[in-house]
């Protein structure tokens, strides 16, 4: 099977929902169905044909996984994917919140020559402009290990690092409140009981929900 749009999506959305159960976690069919917007018959029949060519492991009832070569196509459309919104957002001027969508659309149409100029003009950046590590040109992903608005020390300095959650109205939302990667920042309180969390942000204090918290990924100072 030769890499297609379709192909790339869903082993995008394999890599993306291994890395956040565990590598080690088969991924439900119905979950990998939902991820790329289709019912889960379709996403079935996909699988088996991916199988075929070696691409994933599946498990009938139980579920699917990157295989060694899978894994390798994954971080490469990562890799294209994240330079290319660096690249809108660094050299094109755009906002990080619009990015997005463009990245998704392109991701399969640039060519791997274009792909290694964007970074090298871009400095060889390690992170794209939500925080997400870049892939190298060899398929190496770092995988940092950061703590969330949750779980960082309270009143101690970090740093935003990376948003995991590229909807453009969270990002606008986070821009807002001063909570974009590179911010320094401090988390004053956590209330259980009203579901929020304070953050002093520069001059600022910020209540968000913890919904919003657990996707903004920080690093201590």
């Amino acid at each position: 099977m030769l890499p297609s749009s379709t192909v790339e999506n869903y082993l995008k959305a394999l890599h993306q929902a291994e890395a956040s159960m565990g590598n080690e976690t088969l991924v439900p069919m119905g979950q990998l169905a939902n991820a790329v917007g289709v019912a889960p018959g379709t996403a079935t029949t996909m699988v088996k044909a991916l199988a075929e060519s070696g691409l994933v492991e599946y498990e009938p009832y139980v579920g699917v996984r990157l295989s060694s070569a899978g894994t390798r196509l994954a971080t490469l459309v990562l890799r294209r994917h994240r330079l290319i919104e660096q690249f809108l957002v660094e050299v094109m001027g755009m906002s990080w919140a619009d990015v997005h969508e463009d990245a998704e659309q392109l991701e399969h149409v640039v060519s791997d020559r274009l792909v290694e100029r964007m970074d090298a003009m871009l400095g060889h950046p390690a992170v794209d402009p939500h925080g997400d590590p870049i892939p190298t040109a060899d398929g190496a992903l770092a995988d940092p290990d950061y703590h969330s608005l949750l779980t960082c020390p309270l009143s101690t300095p970090v740093t935003v690092t990376r948003v995991t959650d590229q909807n453009s109205s969270f990002l606008r939302f986070l821009e807002a409140q001063e909570l974009k990667p590179g911010q320094s920042i401090e988390v004053e309180n956590r209330n259980s009981a009203a579901d929020s969390v304070q953050v002093l942000a520069g001059e600022r204090r910020v209540t968000i929900g913890t919904n919003a918290a657990s996707k903004v990924l920080i690093e201590i100072l």
